[in-house]
């Protein structure tokens, strides 16, 4: 058996190792028509879909960028917002700080200017009542120097004329001795 493929294959005298002609001009074709379908349909879809993804993957990156820009803006707004924030607070708290010194300078004005008024309507108060007081002690005294001088004569001092010129010397007397004891 062995023998019969021996000679078998001897009889052609072809040598398996070397391909067919044929058969190679046959593949040959069908991977050029192969090769021309892939790069003529196949490879421009690859190419479509890669630039549009590499466009995805762009404009992802710009609008990114974009966002962090934006974002970046508003932070540095937001903070120069609080800075003037504060810069106001601190503005208006001195402000109160002065209006209130203002206020309370008024206000100590206000009492000093009322207590002024108290004192000096106390003081014309207690002089009307000094007035009033001496007034009406000397209407008393007068009527008990009259009285005392009436009884120490001996005789009536009921005649007005003579018992107002008898008190006011009397007071008058008084005062005199007042002044030299104060001094």
């Amino acid at each position: 058996m062995n023998q019969v493929i021996i000679s078998a294959a001897t009889e052609g005298e072809t040598n398996p190792l070397v391909p067919n002609v044929w058969e190679m001009g046959v593949v040959l074709v069908g991977f050029a028509v192969l090769m021309f379908i892939v790069v003529k349909f196949i490879v421009p879809m690859f190419e479509k879909t890669f630039a549009e993804r590499a466009e995805a993957i762009e404009g992802g990156i710009a609008k990114a960028e974009k966002a962090q820009a934006e974002a970046s803006a508003a932070l540095e707004e937001y903070k120069q917002q609080l800075t003037d924030a504060r810069a106001e607070a601190n503005r208006i708290r001195e402000e109160a700080r002065a209006e209130g010194a203002q206020i309370l300078a008024d206000l100590k004005e206000k009492a000093a200017a009322e207590s002024a008024r108290i004192t000096a309507q106390a003081h014309v108060q207690i002089e009307s009542e000094r007035q009033a007081a001496v007034v009406s002690l000397r209407s008393e005294v007068g009527t008990l120097a009259t009285t005392l001088a009436g009884r120490i004569v001996g005789e009536a001092l009921s005649d007005d004329e003579r018992s107002a010129r008898v008190v006011d010397r009397f007071l008058a007397d008084l005062e005199t001795q007042n002044a030299g004891a104060a001094k």
